[in-house]
């Protein structure tokens, strides 16, 4: 705050009477009315611009009291909003407008706390009700409600205390959306787990050390265990990379080798494990992905046999497995022709996919994946991690560090159909949105390896064993990724275009043209701060309302655009579009090769083909052929909890009409049940259509 020579009266020196004794707080309390508070809001606010001079303040704050002894009568007693209105006045009256400009901010800061605090109110008041359904797969258990809690408040602190404000009002006012908040200065996303050295050199859970596996059954629950308490340590998905060959080492190392059913029945307690094995405080299963079916030796082929056939099998009554996700690697010259030594395995997968949903299908020989072998994973959520400039080019022992989701549709709604206006503010967002992921990275790298016991205790992340309990995790996360995701894709290109990508080659044109700007904008990122910045087509599940219901608020309902409760997922094109599945896949091939950080590309089909693995093949070999890098097959799958009769039901079951349904569908990736979804995504499923075959 500069000097002034303009002559103000202090608080002391009053000619207009008696100063206020009480004033109304905003939530109606009347307190004791203290000069004392105004001067040290007017100080702070000049500190923050360099002021140095307390008695500046202390003269304005008699000012601002003089002017509301005139407009207010010393009977009526004044509210706060009056109070700070009035030192907006006095600043600007007397020059100091930088002041006034860091005071504004400040006062403007102090809402968003107040708006914050009450809004966490009436969010734990629903969630006493019912568990939040943002995530499909946390519970509705106790457990599972304080946990909703303590992330809800989580959130309310970073926004108000711990972001910086461009990042936190880009959140709160959907410029972009920042996943997981609740865990944004706490620890990473998601873990590609390097099992086979865990199991050949032990690990300790915290409460003992757990010696190498000597049985295949001992090893099999030890992996759960890792699953469990990796889980424990982060926010996101856990995945083993080479699950048969890690496996199939263990074997070759055993005293007694085991034989196929006791193989099978290992696997089979996997799975069991899998589905009960709670983390998170006891509020979820882990978010669980093996990888498999490359390994060529005879005990990685019989784990992946097993796994497929226990999964086929399903559990006690014959349910179908809602974890592990399953993803079977497809690989030329190893799997995917009759001659391939591992061709038996590939058609058992198509058997068991057709039946449950599961597995999907990475692809090792896609122009994006082929150099590197076999060794590209892929989690349920659509992760993928492989290129890295700071070591070596890996799956096991990586992961994504964070990611940050921006809403396309925004930008084509505030361009109104301008496309070069569109590029412009879109490098604008993008260059927002690294600048935010930056800032988390640089919070998580003070983190110290015992703020993650687990996870860098134990040393899951690469080249974390060369760190000590109290050293700071920055120069091995560097190894992970750093994801800038997108949203809305189609409703982008209809606003710029009239036509979504679906329906029209000029729209596909376009949304190739946007993706393909982010990606060069996202490797220029990666470039100049030399971290692993990629790009990821979002899963996004509770962000699938979240922009649309903000974006409807503020521009109406738009035909093509915010006249449904979800924006389309990624570059997917829309749920409803009527279309054949090899063009689909056609076209959403395209953009896999762009998103370095994960993708998948789903077709719907209307019920499950278990009957008909000959159209499955046909499909995942239209995805080969399209340059596909991960891909599901999606159909209803409905089981009845009474007789466990399996099919496609309306509401009550065919068998003994019990209305006891359970409706497993999959939703960003990982299989859960419809009650689950919440109401954005229940909107989606019920607008999804089948594609059909060519001709039909």
């Amino acid at each position: 705050m500069k000097n002034s020579n303009a002559q103000v009266e202090t608080e002391n020196d009053l000619s207009t009477g008696v100063t206020f004794k009480e004033i109304r707080k905003r939530d109606g309390r009347v307190v004791d009315f203290d000069p004392g508070k105004i001067t040290d809001a007017i100080f702070k606010a000049a500190k923050a611009v360099g002021g140095h001079d307390r008695g500046i303040a202390e003269n304005l704050t008699g000012q601002v009291i003089k002017n509301l002894q005139q407009k207010v009568h010393n009977a009526v007693i004044p509210s706060v909003e009056e109070v700070q209105d009035e030192v907006e006045v006095a600043l600007i009256e007397n020059g100091h407008a930088r002041t006034a400009k860091a005071y504004i901010l400040y006062r403007d800061r102090r809402t968003r706390i107040r708006d914050g605090k009450s809004e966490l109110m009436d969010v734990v008041k629903e969630i006493l009700v019912e568990t939040s359904r943002e995530n499909a797969n946390v519970s509705n258990s106790p457990s599972a409600k304080m946990l909703q809690i303590a992330m809800a408040a989580s959130k309310k602190y970073y926004l108000s205390n711990l972001l910086p404000e461009e990042y936190a009002r880009a959140h709160d006012e959907g410029v972009f959306h920042i996943h997981d908040l609740d865990y944004y200065s706490k620890t990473l996303n998601c873990l590609q787990i390097d099992l086979s050295s865990l199991l050949r050199e032990g690990f300790n859970t915290g409460y003992g050390y757990i010696r190498p596996p000597k049985r295949i059954a001992s090893a099999v629950a030890q992996a759960a265990i890792i699953l469990q308490s990796n889980q424990n340590d982060m926010f996101g998905g856990q995945s083993f990379p080479h699950f048969d060959r890690s496996m199939g080492e263990v074997i070759r190392g055993l005293k007694k080798q085991p034989d196929y059913d006791e193989i099978y029945q290992a696997m089979e307690g996997l799975i069991y494990n899998l589905n009960t094995m709670h983390s998170r405080a006891g509020a979820q299963v882990p978010f669980s992905s093996l990888n498999f079916g490359t390994d060529m030796t005879d005990q990685g082929r019989m784990v992946s046999q097993a796994i497929l056939e226990a999964f086929k099998r399903g559990l006690g009554h014959g349910e179908s497995p809602i974890f592990p996700n399953l993803v079977f690697r497809i690989k030329e010259g190893v799997n995917f022709n009759p001659e391939d030594p591992n061709y038996d395995l590939y058609r058992l997968a198509l058997q068991v996919s057709s039946r449950r949903m599961n597995p999907t299908f990475s692809f090792m020989d896609s122009s994006f994946n082929r150099d590197y072998g076999d060794e590209v994973s892929y989690m349920g959520c659509r992760t993928r991690v492989i290129a890295n400039r700071h070591g070596a080019e890996v799956s096991a022992g990586r992961g994504n560090i964070a990611p940050v989701t921006l809403n396309l549709p925004r930008l084509a709604l505030e361009c109104r159909g301008r496309q070069d206006i569109f590029f412009v503010q879109l490098d604008r967002l993008l260059r927002l949105a690294a600048r935010q992921l930056l800032h988390r990275f640089e919070v998580l790298s003070r983190l110290k390896v015992r703020d993650l016991p687990f996870l860098m205790g134990q040393k899951l992340y690469l080249d974390s064993d060369k760190l000590g309990p109290d050293d700071s995790i920055g120069e091995v996360i560097k190894h992970g990724t750093l994801a800038i995701g997108f949203i809305g894709l189609a409703e982008t290109v209809y606003l710029l275009t009239g036509r979504h990508h679906g329906e029209d080659d000029q729209a596909l044109a376009l949304a190739l043209k946007i993706v393909e700007h982010i990606r060069k904008r996202i490797d220029s990122y990666a470039d100049e701060y030399d971290l692993n910045f990629a790009l990821v087509a979002t899963p996004a599940e509770g962000l699938a309302g979240r922009f649309v219901t903000m974006d409807r608020e503020r521009y109406g309902t738009i035909p093509g655009a915010t006249d449904k409760e979800y924006y389309s997922n990624s570059f997917h094109i829309p749920v409803y579009y009527t279309m054949s599945i090899f063009e689909k896949i056609k076209a959403e091939g395209c953009f896999h090769r762009y998103c370095n950080a994960g993708h998948i590309t789903y077709t719907e089909l209307e019920a499950p083909p278990d009957h008909n693995i000959e159209a499955l093949d046909r499909i995942i070999r239209q995805m080969a052929e399209s340059d596909v890098g991960y891909g599901g097959i999606n159909y209803p799958l409905d089981e009845c909890r009474i007789c466990f009769h399996s099919g496609v039901f309306n509401s009550s079951c065919p068998r003994c009409g019990s209305d006891q349904i359970r409706h497993i569908r999959r939703i960003t990736g990982y299989l859960s049940t419809d009650e689950r979804f919440n109401e954005a995504k229940l909107n989606e499923l019920k607008d999804r259509k089948a594609h059909f075959v060519s001709g039909e």
